[in-house]
């Protein structure tokens, strides 16, 4: 019988594990790109770059991941389930970037030349470049692809260009500093990292109104892969903020300390979030207001969680109701792959009912915010790994 019960101990023993999710986190301060073990929260790996890392985009097979290297002026394209380097391109400032949903653009924002760049995201071939004001920083598309809206940090405005003529179709004012920009249930949502403020902009009418405020330095906010909330961050108040996505009413706030920026959903429904002012990256489980932090570069900006469980691609959120919001919007979530199933895989946490703030022209000051709301701010458990 023991003969038994040690051949089976030694099976369990070797049947291999799961491989754990990987994490890319783009070191703006220090010319790297991170990668963690999202397991075991660690750095396992830094790799470098040539001067200054911002974002990235998967490709829109979800075989690639492209980092725009704005300082080095190149892109840089990742086995995302290795981090095997596979191509580097030399191209124009890119800051921010984001592929149109039909695939067939990549539009790439250059916030220090001052332009916009489209560019054939099959060769890379320079379609068109549109030289704008000040500052050119975010971009979104519209679902059909028709459009894309730019932010332009240094006027306070938005911009939408016609794909079709490439071409400035107008261009509005916003407010102070817009940042980050998404397609949200026909409306654009546009985050005033100058103020608390968020606004929406119908593209129909061209008409900016306030949407919802969270703290200063408000700058992005990205859709929950199940689509019921939105979460937005503020870097100088240092929070993130959870948002019906219905009725655009505040449910609650969650206080994260060192600027939170970028963030990026695992499949778990966790938030992970690169901490600008610490050189780390913050991992948020909405459930329990847990925070726990990963050391990594400095001045880390953006992020992407890379799934390698089974049955999880790396575009999982592409087939969840969510799928419709965002930077890189679909007419609809796309349909599961042979043999997947999306209620193979577990769904993102439901968050209990909380207070609603409804929204405003103005925020009130933090103090008398907590004082009148306190159930409105969840202060995370805080757990620090790593180096």
């Amino acid at each position: 019988m023991w003969r038994i019960f040690f051949v089976v101990f030694v099976c369990m023993g070797l049947a291999p594990m799961a491989r754990a999710d990987i994490v890319f986190v783009l070191n703006s301060g220090d010319a790297s790109i991170s990668v963690l073990d999202a397991r075991e929260r660690t750095e396992i790996r830094r790799m470098p770059a040539l001067r200054e890392v911002h974002h990235a985009v998967l490709t829109p097979d979800g075989h690639t991941l492209v980092v725009g290297d704005s300082g080095g002026n190149e892109l840089v394209f990742l086995d995302p389930a290795t981090g095997e380097l596979r191509q580097r391109v030399r191209i124009s400032n890119p800051y921010h970037l984001e592929y149109s949903p039909d695939g067939r653009h990549l539009v790439v924002a250059s916030l220090r030349r001052d332009q916009i760049d489209i560019y054939d995201a099959g060769t890379l071939a320079l379609l068109a470049r549109l030289n704008q004001p000040d500052k050119p920083s975010h971009v979104a598309f519209s679902p059909d692809s028709r459009f894309v809206y730019v932010t332009l940090q240094g006027s306070g405005e938005v911009v939408a260009i016609d794909l079709a003529t490439r071409e400035a179709a107008w261009t509005v004012p916003v407010g102070p500093e817009p940042a980050g920009i998404i397609w949200h249930r026909g409306r654009l949502l546009v985050g005033l990292m100058g103020s608390s403020d968020f606004v929406q902009l119908n593209p129909a009418t061209r008409a900016v109104s306030h949407a919802f405020s969270v703290g200063r330095g408000a700058h992005v906010v990205v859709p929950s892969p199940d689509g019921r909330s939105l979460y937005a961050t503020a870097r100088v108040e240092s929070g993130v903020w959870e948002v019906d996505a219905v009725t655009l009413e505040v449910k609650r706030r969650f206080d994260v300390p060192g600027g939170p920026d970028c963030i990026a959903f695992d499949p778990d429904g966790r938030l992970w979030m690169t901490l600008r002012w610490l050189g780390r990256v913050g991992v948020l489980d909405p459930r329990t207001g847990a925070l726990e932090q990963i050391r990594v570069g400095r001045s880390p900006h953006g992020i992407f969680v890379m799934p390698r469980r089974e049955g999880v691609r790396a575009d999982f959120a592409a087939i969840m109701p969510g799928a419709t919001s965002g930077s890189r919007p679909l007419p609809r979530p796309l349909a599961p792959r042979p043999g997947e199933n999306p209620a193979d895989r577990p769904a993102p946490p439901v968050m209990a009912s909380a207070p609603s703030l409804a929204p405003g022209p103005s925020v009130a000051p933090r103090a008398s915010r907590r004082a009148d709301m306190p159930n409105l701010v969840i202060t995370p458990v805080r757990v620090e790994r790593g180096r």
